[in-house]
C-alpha cells in the first residue's frame, strides 16, 4: 500500500530514512568508507556539478545494491512512444481529439510504459532542448519492471485512475486532480486499478519550477508547502526471473535485466526528489474590477529557456474560482498567441467549449493559429447578466503552453483515430454584429 507519510517543501534539502534502519544515513558526511548497515553510497545529479546553488540539484541514495548491477541494456520495441516529428506534414489547423480510449483488458494489456503514446512535441533530446506530450493509455500494473528517463522529466497528470507510483525515494499515491513529477533519471514503477488514462508532459534540458511571482508578492499560486515528496522505503527483494530496468535514451527504450529490486534505498539526503501536488491546493488570482489577467497568472510550474520570461514550457491550470469582472466579456478572449496551446480536461466542462471538449480528450491550438469561444459561448456571454459567479465549479482544465512550434505525430493524427475532424464547425455560426451606425 501507498504511504500516507510525506514530506513537504518544493526543492527543500530533505533527508529520509526507512524506520525499520534507524542510523542508515551517515552523519557529518555523504561518503564514509563504510556506510552503516554495509550499504553502497550513490549520487544522483540533476543538475552540472558546478551550476549556481539556487539551481543544483542533487541526491545521495544509500542502497543495498548500487544501480550499476545490471547486465547490458537491449533496444525495447517503443510501441507509440517517438520523438520523430517529421512522420507526417505539418498541420496548422485547430486540432481537438475526442477521449482517448482505453484497451480493455485481457485482450491487450499495456502497463505505463507499453502504453506510452507521443501525441506531439518539437526540439530534440540529445540536444537537451524541447518537450513532448504523451498520452498513458493502461489497463495493468508493471511486474517486475521499471522506467528510467534518461531524456528528462515527466510531468504527470492522471485523469482516470490513481497511480501507485513506487519510486527509489519512496511511494506516491497520485489520484486525478493531482500531479507528479518524476525528475531525469529517478527510477519508478506504476501500479494501477484498472483502466487508467493521464497525459505527460516531457521536458529536455530543464527542470520544473515555480513561476516568479513579481507583483504578487511572497504568497499565492502553487505554494511550496504544498508539494509533498516521498519517505524513504525499502524492498531487499530477489527477483531469480529477472527485473526489467528500462531506460528511455535519445528517444528511444532500452532495457536491462538484473536480478534484484531497484527499490533498495534504505535511506537518501538531497533536494533531487520526485514529488506531488494537488491541483485543489491551488491560490487562485483573478481580476476584481474589469476585463482578465492573462492566463500565465494560473501558472503552477515552469520550465525556463535561456530568454528571461519565456518559458520552454509551463503548466497551467483553470481551476473553480468566482468571477465578478464587471462589464467584460467573461470567458476566455479571441486569441493568436506566439506560444503553442496544448489543453487537458481531467473532469468537468470547460468553460469555452462546454460541449465536445470532453475529460480524457485533448486540442491544440499552434503558434498563430486562432482559437476562442465557440459560437454558443459568445452568444451567452454577451447578453448574460453580469453578477458574481462561480466559474468551471467541478471542473479542472489544464494546458501545457510552449514557445515551441509543436508537430503532432502520425499517431496523434491518424493512427488513433480520434482526431474531431468537425472541430472548426464550432466557430461557423458565429456572425457579425458590426453596424456602422449604432455604437
Amino acid at each position: 500500500m501507498a504511504q500516507n507519510v510525506y514530506m513537504s517543501g518544493f526543492g527543500n534539502e530533505h533527508v529520509s530514512e526507512d524506520p525499520r534502519c534507524p542510523g542508515a544515513l551517515p552523519e557529518g558526511q555523504n561518503n564514509p568508507q563504510v556506510c552503516p548497515y554495509g550499504l553502497y553510497a550513490e549520487q544522483l545529479s540533476g543538475s552540472a556539478f558546478t551550476c549556481p546553488r539556487p539551481t543544483n540539484k542533487r541526491s545521495w541514495l544509500y542502497r543495498i545494491l548500487p544501480s550499476v548491477c545490471h547486465k547490458p541494456f537491449k533496444p525495447l520495441e517503443e510501441g507509440h512512444l517517438t520523438h520523430n516529428w517529421d512522420e507526417v506534414e505539418p498541420d496548422p489547423n485547430q486540432l481537438r481529439w475526442k477521449p482517448f480510449e482505453i484497451p480493455k483488458a485481457p485482450w491487450s494489456k499495456l502497463d505505463f510504459v507499453s502504453g506510452l503514446h507521443t501525441l506531439c512535441g518539437a526540439g530534440e533530446p540529445r540536444g537537451r532542448n524541447g518537450i513532448a506530450v504523451h498520452i498513458f493509455l493502461c489497463n495493468t500494473s508493471m511486474i517486475n519492471r521499471c522506467l528510467y528517463n534518461s531524456d528528462g522529466d515527466f510531468l504527470i497528470v492522471p485523469q482516470q485512475g490513481k497511480l501507485l507510483i513506487t519510486t527509489e525515494f519512496g511511494k506516491m499515491l497520485v489520484e486525478p486532480n493531482e500531479i507528479c513529477v518524476i525528475q531525469q533519471g529517478m527510477r519508478f514503477s506504476v501500479e494501477v486499478f484498472g483502466e487508467t488514462r493521464g497525459y505527460i508532459l516531457e521536458v529536455y534540458g530543464a527542470h520544473f519550477e515555480l513561476p516568479d511571482l513579481g507583483p504578487i508578492g511572497a504568497n499565492g499560486l502553487a505554494n511550496p508547502r504544498d508539494f509533498l515528496v516521498p519517505v524513504a522505503w525499502y524492498e531487499d527483494r530477489q527477483v531469480p526471473g529477472g527485473y526489467t530496468v528500462i531506460s528511455k535514451y535519445q528517444g528511444k527504450l532500452f532495457a536491462a535485466q538484473q536480478d534484484f529490486s531497484p527499490f533498495n534505498v534504505v535511506a537518501w539526503h538531497g533536494n533531487y526528489t520526485p514529488y506531488k501536488y494537488h491541483l485543489e491546493k491551488f491560490m487562485v488570482i483573478n481580476s476584481v474590477a474589469f476585463d482578465h489577467a492573462d492566463p500565465s497568472i494560473f501558472t503552477v510550474l515552469t520550465a525556463k529557456s535561456t530568454r528571461p520570461g519565456v518559458a520552454v514550457t509551463d503548466f497551467v491550470i483553470f481551476p473553480p474560482r468566482w468571477g465578478v469582472a464587471n462589464n467584460t466579456f467573461r470567458p476566455p478572449y479571441y486569441h493568436r498567441n506566439c506560444m503553442s496551446e496544448f489543453m487537458g480536461l481531467i473532469k468537468g466542462h470547460y468553460e469555452a467549449k462546454e460541449e465536445g471538449f470532453q475529460p480524457g480528450g485533448a486540442s491544440l491550438h499552434s503558434m498563430m493559429t486562432p482559437h476562442g469561444p465557440d459560437a454558443d459561448c459568445f452568444e451567452k456571454a454577451s447578453k448574460a447578466k453580469l453578477e458574481p459567479e462561480r466559474v468551471a465549479e467541478g471542473t479542472m482544465a489544464f494546458m501545457f503552453e510552449s514557445s515551441l512550434s509543436l508537430a503532432v505525430t502520425k499517431w496523434g493524427l491518424q493512427t488513433s483515430n480520434h482526431l474531431d475532424k468537425n472541430y472548426y464547425k464550432c466557430w461557423e455560426p458565429l456572425k457579425s454584429h458590426f453596424n456602422p451606425n449604432c455604437k
